[in-house]
């Protein structure tokens, strides 16, 4: 897989949008708060569309399904932290996130578990068709809202931070809302285990390896299928993750959030380079900070700024700032 720092370029603009906007907000506490809510508005979107990259970038499939493991993730966390109201009620943040991680991680269990049914049914038998691939997998997600509502309505349902997690902590004269804070330490975390996972160990080895030559590896042994399977399991599992990130982003969950979020997810993987971990991770810190900035600046116009900022990177560089095809 290319490394990063082969080409710093696409790595500049996250800097250039935010340096460009300081002097249209004009209040220096402003555009640190904006910043800081555009970059964990965008770490999270990274996490939602990290696993999608992983299955297009990996698997070449063209997953539209994808967010019914977002809603998923985010109902599952409705259930898990309502029983759970002890330690979400608790001014203390150290026990918020003994309830908010086993949250995560039971969504993430009961997503990855979805999306192995998900491939092995819908999604293998199509397998280098990328028609059939969007169409029986819009057709999935249809079917998975309507499983949501069934066992957990079709209202929307309340998602609370904990209490320890509300509020903000003062950096100057700018509030930084605490939340957002975990958002980016988790983003992080995500993008530093990925990067590790694909470039140090040996399944990210043959996990590129049978991308780029499926006989070879097969010959020596190894199992491909497999192999992708667990990368479908594994986006899956993160895009459960993403939806409680959301979820809690929110304050509140219905069915349809998953389709709801694909749109700024295509964008992110577009300007990405359809395939690219560390594109992804700039065009969804691109995303979140345009929406927090025109949101301020031009309410108006904000929902057709991320567009504009496709348009404007895809000008720049057609195949987006990290084409797979170049790795």
């Amino acid at each position: 897989m290319k490394q990063m720092d082969i080409d710093w370029k696409p790595l500049m603009l996250v800097p250039l949008l935010a340096v460009l906007a300081l002097p249209l907000i004009g209040s220096g506490s402003t555009w640190l708060t904006l910043t800081v809510a555009g970059l964990a508005m965008g770490m999270i979107i990274f996490i939602i569309a990290s696993g999608l990259t992983l299955v297009f970038g990996l698997m070449d499939v063209l997953n539209f399904g994808h967010g019914v493991f977002i809603a998923l993730g985010a109902f599952v966390a409705t259930s898990v932290l309502g029983a759970m109201g002890d330690w979400t009620g608790s001014q203390e943040l150290w026990r918020n996130l003994v309830a908010v991680f086993p949250a995560m991680l039971i969504a993430m269990l009961v997503a990855g578990a979805v999306g192995l049914v998900f491939e092995r049914v819908l999604v293998r038998p199509v397998y280098g068709q990328h028609l059939k691939q969007i169409l029986i997998t819009m057709g999935g997600m249809i079917i998975g809202e309507e499983l949501i509502k069934v066992i957990w309505g079709p209202q929307q349902i309340p998602l609370p931070l904990p209490e320890g997690m509300r509020g903000a902590v003062l950096m100057g004269d700018a509030a930084i809302e605490k939340f957002r804070l975990v958002a980016l330490v988790v983003g992080l975390l995500v993008f530093g285990v990925l990067t590790w996972t694909l470039s140090r160990t040996k399944i990210g080895l043959l996990i590129r390896a049978g991308v780029q030559d499926r006989e070879m590896v097969e010959s020596l042994g190894y199992q491909i299928r497999r192999l992708f399977i667990g990368v479908f399991v594994v986006g899956s599992a993160l895009a459960g993750l993403g939806g409680v990130m959301w979820g809690m982003y929110q304050q509140n969950v219905i069915p349809q959030m998953g389709a709801q979020v694909n749109v700024l997810i295509f964008i992110v993987i577009i300007i990405g380079g359809l395939g690219s971990t560390g594109g992804a991770l700039i065009g969804a810190l691109l995303v979140g900070l345009m929406a927090n900035y025109t949101g301020f600046l031009a309410p108006k116009v904000a929902l057709f700024s991320n567009i504009a900022l496709m348009a404007a990177v895809l000008l720049w560089r057609p195949q987006g700032v990290y084409p797979v095809a170049s790795r």
